[in-house]
């Protein structure tokens, strides 16, 4: 009974679409249809400004964090990971707005703090670095993802196989959801830090 209702209440969760939300509260706009098209912190900082930005990005950390608490209260550390990826699910194709949502990267941070912040700070910084010195956000947004696996069982005595392979679900989604990116970065009409 306590999965049937964890799977649904994190992908609930997950569907809150702060860009969408925000942008119709403060601008009166559909984030999806400008800009990269995509309901997710880059766009909405590069469409609507810093502030609905970083707005948007807090929102969505949130979610992530709310639905691991959630999954631990019902089904201990399980129903936390449970929790986690599927509120990853709801932000990348939320139900209420069509499955056109984000890239799931602000959320699965969330989700990923709490299962081991200092991994997920390291994996953070590895990802600025990478966007620094490529100047292209979505490759650092992946680099953080997919380094996250690995810093992880470097870095843990206390090494717990559902986290990681929890790490590697959501680093493929990221990269999934990434794809016209990748083809844009190879193509190289990417949009750079500071195009914007």
């Amino acid at each position: 009974m306590k999965w049937i209702l964890l799977i649904p209440i994190s992908y609930l969760i997950g569907c809150f679409s702060s860009a969408y939300l925000l942008g119709k509260i403060a601008q009166d706009i559909d984030i999806r249809n400008y800009g990269s098209g995509n309901a997710g912190t880059t766009n909405a900082m590069r469409v609507m400004g810093r502030k609905l930005g970083i707005l948007t990005f807090i929102f969505d950390v949130l979610k992530g964090i709310i639905a691991v608490y959630i999954g631990r209260l019902l089904l201990g550390d399980i129903g936390g990971m449970v929790g986690g990826f599927f509120a990853v699910i709801g932000h990348n194709w939320p139900i209420f707005i069509g499955f056109r949502g984000g890239k799931g990267v602000a959320t699965s941070l969330g989700v990923l703090m709490v299962m081991n912040l200092p991994s997920t700070i390291l994996a953070v910084v590895f990802g600025m670095v990478v966007a620094i010195i490529s100047r292209y956000v979505s490759l650092g947004s992946m680099s953080f993802l997919s380094s996250y696996a690995i810093i992880y069982a470097l870095i843990t005595q206390d090494f717990n196989k559902g986290i990681f392979v929890l790490a590697l679900a959501l680093a493929a989604l990221t990269i999934f959801r990434h794809k016209s990116n990748i083809q844009r970065i190879v193509a190289g009409n990417e949009n750079k830090l500071g195009r914007w």
